[in-house]
């Protein structure tokens, strides 16, 4: 008795460590053809893989580098949750067969923000990667079309990003949340859809119901209008208008315009922030808002938004002629006034040398004629940083060359 008790229990040890090498090396395979179709994208580090027999699979350490950002997304716990061991067996070997029931969950989210981790905001034209007019501009500087970034954020106190997030999938659709701390959450319901894995690629088949999107903003609106506010010299209720502006003048050069509700809701975003959920539709276009013909009214029943608890009715969009901004294509020379030797004044410098003007004190006239005085701190190719003293600390500023129309230093005046 005591043999086969004996034998009984090395028959188990050695079916459970079968069990988790075969999961540790099927995880292994997975997470290697992920890293394999990732590639193009960046670089996924999958961290040390342990499992139980309860049917799940832990990641600890992980982490995803985007070869767009300068610092990676850490994850310190990724669990898989297949519901039992056989289903999770199944989902390893054959990604295309997930469970109807699963979840996953990542825990320890952080990235670190850094002043140049994001491309450079500033573009003359104000157009988006697809060279069209630009939707949502939150400036935060003297050039209006010099865009909130990691920068701005840092300055705000907002030195990196941290939260968790969990994705669950049951047969009536899926569910996903993405809280972070002190700057929001967002959180997903989207019935009759489906996560499916084929030929590498994730894709999500949908039902006829729009998904429902909640955006709880945790404060951080009032912050960046604040903020940016400040740094573009303005109110900000005059912010909040300039950014509305921006928004309906994109959507004028698309042939769109807003409804006054969904202006007024837009610009109450931007002040106060909130709860915000709307119902999208990704397989329509402009994911299923509602869009009237050029003066036919308002649609009914219009977009399905709610604010703070309440729906917000008339919120749609018409169509109309598109509209596209002009923008100065030559800059006109200033005159250059003779200099008085030996005396300290601003005096007109050759762009394409500011880099002998290192660390000097220097002017910058910008094409919507808006002024930068500060400290040069580096030139490059296609743009130049000047700092500005902001509450005892200096604040750099990036600008685009092709947006300057006039640069001035300060220094002695020489015999003409």
């Amino acid at each position: 008795m005591k043999r086969l008790l004996t034998t009984l229990v090395v028959l188990v040890l050695v079916a459970l460590a079968t069990f988790k090498a075969g999961l540790w090396w099927l995880a292994d395979q997975r997470l290697a053809d992920a890293r394999q179709a990732l590639e193009e994208y960046g670089v996924l580090h999958r961290g040390n893989i342990s499992s139980g027999v309860e049917g799940r699979l832990v990641l600890n350490g992980a982490s995803w580098q985007d070869f767009e950002l300068t610092q990676p997304v850490n994850i310190a716990r990724a669990e898989f949750d297949a519901g039992s061991p056989i289903s999770l067996l199944a989902s390893l070997a054959n990604p295309s067969s997930l469970p109807a029931r699963w979840t996953l969950r990542l825990e320890g989210l952080s990235l670190t923000l850094d002043p140049t981790m994001l491309r450079n905001w500033v573009t003359a034209e104000g157009a988006n990667i697809e060279g069209e007019q630009a939707l949502f501009l939150l400036s935060c500087a003297p050039d209006p079309r010099q865009q909130l970034g990691s920068g701005d954020l840092i300055r705000m106190g907002i030195t990196a990003l941290a939260g968790e997030a969990f994705l669950r999938q049951t047969p009536e659709g899926l569910h996903a949340e993405l809280n972070t701390i002190s700057t929001g959450s967002l959180e997903l319901d989207w019935p009759a859809a489906r996560v499916r894995f084929q030929d590498s690629e994730i894709q999500v088949p949908v039902g006829s119901e729009p998904l429902q999107l909640t955006l709880r903003d945790a404060g951080l609106m009032r912050r960046i209008t604040a903020y940016c506010a400040r740094e573009a010299g303005v109110e900000p209720g005059e912010w909040a208008r300039r950014s509305l502006d921006a928004l309906v003048a994109g959507l004028r050069a698309r042939g769109l315009e807003p409804s006054d509700q969904l202006k007024a809701l837009y610009r109450q975003w931007l002040l106060e922030g909130g709860e915000l959920t709307v119902s999208l539709q990704p397989e329509q276009p402009l994911f299923g808002i509602p869009v009237t013909a050029d003066g036919t009214g308002r649609a009914d029943p219009g977009w399905s938004v709610t604010y703070n608890g309440a729906r917000v009715p008339d919120v749609y969009l018409s169509k109309a002629k598109p509209v596209i901004p002009e923008t100065p294509d030559i800059a006109v020379e200033p005159v250059v006034p003779r200099e008085v030797p030996n005396v300290e004044g601003w005096h007109p410098a050759d762009l394409a040398a500011a880099g002998q003007w290192i660390d000097h004190r220097v002017r910058v006239t910008l094409s919507n004629e808006n002024v930068v005085e500060g400290r040069l701190v580096s030139v490059s190719d296609n743009e130049l940083e000047v700092a500005r003293v902001v509450a005892g600390g200096e604040v750099a500023y990036p600008m685009m060359t092709r947006a300057i129309t006039n640069f001035e230093v300060w220094r002695r005046g020489r015999a003409q």
